[in-house]
């Protein structure tokens, strides 16, 4: 038989089931001695299950596995991301050799944005080599692809070559697990079967309360969300 296609369908109020042997990996940031988020750690990855389903609410006692505490708790997995195309979303920054475009709605809060001076001020200054580097370099390092850097010369996105994947986020900085961020083209279908735009990186909601569901909107960190408990 042929194998499904990489795909994250959302269940009504319920968890992501995710086909197509998404491999299962562990993602930490790493910080430099600033604490600044300067790369990402790959961690323990989980042989690549036909399907699987990955807890949405928060509440599984089996994480990142869902266990059906959704139902027992009553969780509202509403999803209110709008399914406006990226660019519809993003605002544009230009500079002199770059273009960032940035939709704030799908921050994830990892942080890469800030070492350097922050990627809204290198952008400005991009026509320094080195400036330019650290831009393409934090905007490619967003998780949930709410930063992405243009050449304005070719018109192209600098876009990072993952493989498809499921990540675990953890976040030893916050002191807190982070969202799902789910690389390389896959393709999220909310619980209405309609898909959302398919993009390159974006990270959805693991603690249940997002404002943002689908998609993480960083709350994990205010409230110390741990995949552990």
């Amino acid at each position: 038989m042929a194998e499904k296609p990489r795909r994250v369908t959302i269940l009504r109020d319920g968890p992501y089931l995710v086909t197509g042997s998404v491999p299962l990996v562990k993602l930490t940031i790493g910080v430099n001695a600033e604490g600044e988020s300067v790369r990402w750690e790959r961690g323990e990855t989980s042989p690549a299950k036909a399907q699987y389903a990955l807890c949405r609410c928060g509440g599984s006692k089996k994480k990142p596995f869902c266990d059906g505490t959704h139902a027992r708790i009553g969780f509202d997995g509403t999803e209110t991301a709008s399914r406006d195309p990226y660019l519809e979303q993003a605002e544009a920054i230009d500079g002199p050799t770059l273009r960032l475009t940035d939709a704030e709605p799908l921050c994830a809060f990892a942080r890469f944005c800030d070492p350097h001076g922050r990627v809204w001020n290198l952008v400005e200054r991009s026509d320094d080599p080195e400036a330019r580097r650290h831009t393409e370099e934090e905007a490619a390092a967003c998780p949930g692809g709410r930063l992405v850097a243009w050449d304005k010369a070719t018109g192209k996105a600098h876009e990072p070559n993952l493989q498809p994947q499921a990540g675990l986020v953890e976040d030893p900085a916050q002191g807190c697990s982070g969202g799902v961020a789910l690389w390389g083209g896959i393709e999220v279908v909310g619980a209405d079967g309609k898909g959302y735009e398919v993009r390159n990186r974006q990270t959805l909601c693991r603690c249940g309360a997002s404002e943002n569901k689908p998609f993480c909107d960083g709350t994990h960190a205010s409230m110390k969300f741990s995949d552990a408990t």
